[in-house]
């Protein structure tokens, strides 16, 4: 089973499987009010997803054009099925204006709200906060809270999490949540009974952390920093959180956390320029691009590469792609492995011809080196895994920093190695020892092999990167090997077509 949904989720990307999980949730709810389980009239549930759909659509529509940039559908989806989700299908008139209202500023914040080309809110929350800061009468009510949805709502948010690999993220938002509700239910005199109930079947507190705080673009780039960010959001959600007769609102408490999010992010967004592309292996090419800024980044760190192309299949025109380069390196590189039946943004990548655009944003990750420059380390790279190894091994050579390394760099054939000149200059310099291991001769790679290299394994911290099946056995046979967890930092990729 498990298999099945990470195959599924391997095949889609992170924003299009939330644009599943939000339509999904209001197709249900639409379902649950024709059974009379959610107390909404039908009609008015279609109704007010049409009128916030068509002024999203339009607005966004506008602004890119007033602001050339490029028009992203999916964004306009999912922020249509969030907005219809946490305010109340009502049709009077004031609840109308407070949707339009809303939904013009989310989409709108979009490009006014934007520092750099690069949106600091959720749209959907920053719309909804400052839409009732306008008509004061009027807010956001979160109706999906109900006992009845919990379970589907929890539901996505794991397959979310499960996608990302953000569990730190909600656990921290959860926890925080929990622990100051459930202190002010004792507070009140409460049972922890009713307020758990409260918190899980009774509150926006699952919306909000599933589908809302897990946004790539307004969530920080490291573990520590979004642990701080779940926990600043959790905090401020609670109801009874506020100043004089100023309370906090699930949407004002995303907001805030929007803020701090932005101000300890990486605030770069580049408009990329194909140098050349350049085969270094068997499918495998470097893509390296020019440009007129200098990215701040730390060797086998990601960016989030955008590519408009036509006839965009079902994974959209967004993907993660760790930077290849070093920082050391004045063009940036991404390294990509192609294989049969490659989905519309590989193939538009392929083809993309020398001078073509593609943006870099979401700077992120915590698969770098360690501070530490003594500590052993082990790098273990399946396929076209190597890239974050490229980057930290180019780095070193470049700064000539020494560091106690062993490479296992596995590949189906000898066809397959990729950036071998970068490894063997690495080995003569600074004495880095790398191991090609072809499976086509020698099989999996095995702990005998690593032990036989790595007398001294148990001392080293483990580097990982390549499939997520390769990852998650190579962690189960270092376990075995009487490996830590906390010896082993992983690093995979979500899918190849």
């Amino acid at each position: 089973m498990l298999k099945f949904i990470d195959d599924f989720l391997n095949k889609t990307t992170m924003y299009r499987l939330t644009l599943y999980c939000v339509a999904g949730l209001w197709t249900l709810a639409l379902f649950f009010s024709s059974l009379g389980i959610l107390h909404y009239n039908p009609a008015y549930l279609i109704e007010s997803l049409i009128i916030v759909f068509i002024v999203c659509f339009t607005v966004n529509e506008i602004f890119a054009k007033i602001y050339e940039a490029p028009s992203n559908r999916e964004s306009v989806y999912i922020t249509t099925f969030i907005l219809a989700s946490i305010i109340a299908p009502t049709m009077g008139s004031k609840n109308i204006y407070f949707m339009i209202l809303a939904a013009t500023i989310a989409m709108a914040s979009k490009y006014i709200l934007a520092i750099g080309k690069k949106h600091i809110f959720n749209p959907a929350s920053v719309g909804a906060v400052i839409a009732s800061l306008i008509m004061t009468n009027q807010a956001a009510t979160w109706w999906m809270g109900t006992l009845f949805m919990a379970p589907f709502v929890l539901i996505t948010g794991i397959l979310i999490a499960r996608k990302i690999k953000k569990f730190d993220l909600l656990l921290s938002f959860f926890v925080s949540s929990i622990i100051f509700i459930i202190g002010y239910g004792i507070y009140e005199k409460q049972t922890i009974l009713s307020s758990v109930y409260g918190i899980i079947f009774d509150s926006p507190v699952l919306y909000l952390g599933s589908i809302m705080l897990t946004e790539p673009m307004t969530t920080p780039p490291t573990k520590n920093l979004r642990i701080i960010y779940g926990t600043l959001v959790g905090i401020l959600n609670a109801p009874f959180i506020g100043i004089g007769n100023f309370y906090t609102t699930p949407e004002i408490a995303l907001v805030i956390g929007n803020i701090y999010s932005y101000l300890v992010g990486s605030k770069q967004k580049l408009i990329l320029k194909l140098k050349e592309k350049v085969k270094i292996a068997n499918d495998t090419y470097d893509f390296v691009f020019n440009t007129n800024q200098k990215l701040n980044f730390k060797p086998g760190q990601y960016l989030e590469w955008t590519l408009l192309h036509q006839k965009m299949d079902d994974r959209g025109i967004r993907r993660y792609f760790t930077i290849a380069s070093s920082p050391t390196e004045n063009e940036i590189i991404m390294g990509v492995k192609f294989y049969d039946n490659p989905s519309t943004y590989k193939q538009s990548l392929l083809a993309l011809e020398k001078e073509g655009g593609i943006v870099a944003s979401q700077l992120a990750g915590d698969f770098t080196l360690p501070n530490d420059k003594s500590k052993k380390l082990v790098f273990i790279a399946g396929g076209i895994g190597v890239t974050p190894f490229r980057s930290m091994v180019k780095y070193l050579t470049d700064k000539n920093e020494k560091r106690d390394i062993v490479i296992f760099y596995s590949n189906k054939t000898a066809e397959d190695i990729a950036y071998k000149n970068i490894f063997d200059e690495a080995e003569k310099k600074l004495g880095i020892k790398t191991i090609y291991h072809i499976t086509d001769q020698s099989g999996f790679l095995n702990h005998q092999t690593i032990e036989k290299y790595v007398p001294d394994f148990k001392e080293r911290m483990f580097y990982i990167s390549g499939t997520r099946s390769m990852v998650l056995n190579f962690q189960i046979t270092l376990s075995k090997s009487g490996i830590h967890k906390t010896q082993i930092k992983t690093d995979f990729f979500p899918g190849f077509v």
